[in-house]
């Protein structure tokens, strides 16, 4: 496995002089409150054999997108952008028209929305939200659903009514790795996973779990995944630099790599799993 190439399909950057992160607050994210850029990922990614990375969003702000297609229009790692706009604007599918035409705008690969801040759990079944998916399904983009286990099954409910759109978990619908449990997630992970549309991300689970926890109390929670999805509809993601609350790039990469060899997944599964998922889905280097 160790020579297999790796895309990182999940991780952010943020600029703190050009505008704050307002979600970066209280003493637990106190390591995340300084700017993180792509020359701090690079060496890392590097080392670990990362080959092109998917950057994604990090706030509901329109003008951060058009930055993230700047960085990725300038440097080789970056080889898709998901970004944001409004999915419930009337002029949706003008906004995407307008991002795809700017610097970079070739890297536009999807889009996501902070569902998980939304106190509606349906949110994503309202009428403008769909209206606003079909505009993403249109523009040949995939969306991202970053999602607590409540609102799995609103997702559920969106994936089966647009067949036409990839939907991408990020980081497994957000298990409670820390309390142990499996239900209710497991069941809505399994739901979601029988619909053809749909893939999910091992990403971000680390910092789901209790400090100190290893690739054990991980593995649960993956083996309910790579179940539902199989290998070939799940794609590694590093989360970075949230990631760094839990371990570092490489411990992350390392700890991904274990799962899948504990998985006794064939040499072409594992490499489903660290590049060729997301290359598919994200029509990487097109």
């Amino acid at each position: 496995m160790s020579g297999l190439p790796i895309v990182d399909a999940h991780h952010h950057v943020w600029d703190l002089t050009v505008r704050d992160q307002p979600w970066i607050s209280g003493a637990a994210l106190a390591p995340l409150r300084r700017s993180f850029c792509l020359d701090d990922l690079r060496p890392a990614a590097e080392a670990a054999g990362v080959t092109a990375t998917v950057l994604v969003q990090t706030i509901t702000v329109a003008e951060e997108t058009p930055e993230f297609l700047a960085l990725a229009d300038g440097d080789p790692l970056v080889a898709g952008v998901v970004g944001w706009t409004d999915l419930t604007a009337p002029d949706v599918a003008d906004a995407l028209a307008r991002l795809r035409e700017l610097p970079g705008g070739d890297r536009l690969v999807g889009i996501r929305h902070q569902v998980q801040e939304e106190p509606d759990r349906n949110w994503l079944l309202r009428p403008d939200v769909r209206r606003g998916l079909l505009a993403v399904a249109g523009a040949g983009l995939v969306y991202d659903l970053v999602v607590k286990p409540h609102q799995l099954p609103a997702a559920i409910g969106a994936a089966a009514g647009l067949a036409g759109l990839t939907f991408v978990l990020d980081h497994l619908g957000k298990p409670p790795i820390a309390s142990g449990e499996l239900e209710p997630w497991a069941d809505r992970v399994r739901r979601l996973a029988a619909l053809p549309n749909t893939v999910a991300k091992f990403s971000g689970l680390l910092t789901e779990a209790a400090p100190g926890a290893g690739v054990d109390d991980l593995r649960p929670y993956v083996d309910v995944a790579m179940e539902a999805f199989g290998p070939h509809r799940l794609m590694f993601g590093s989360d970075w630099p949230v990631s760094t609350l839990a371990a570092d790039y490489g411990q992350t990469v390392d700890a991904t790599k274990e799962l899948l060899r504990l998985a006794r997944l064939s040499t072409s599964e594992q490499a489903a799993v660290l590049s060729g998922t997301a290359t598919g889905v994200y029509g990487l280097g097109r």
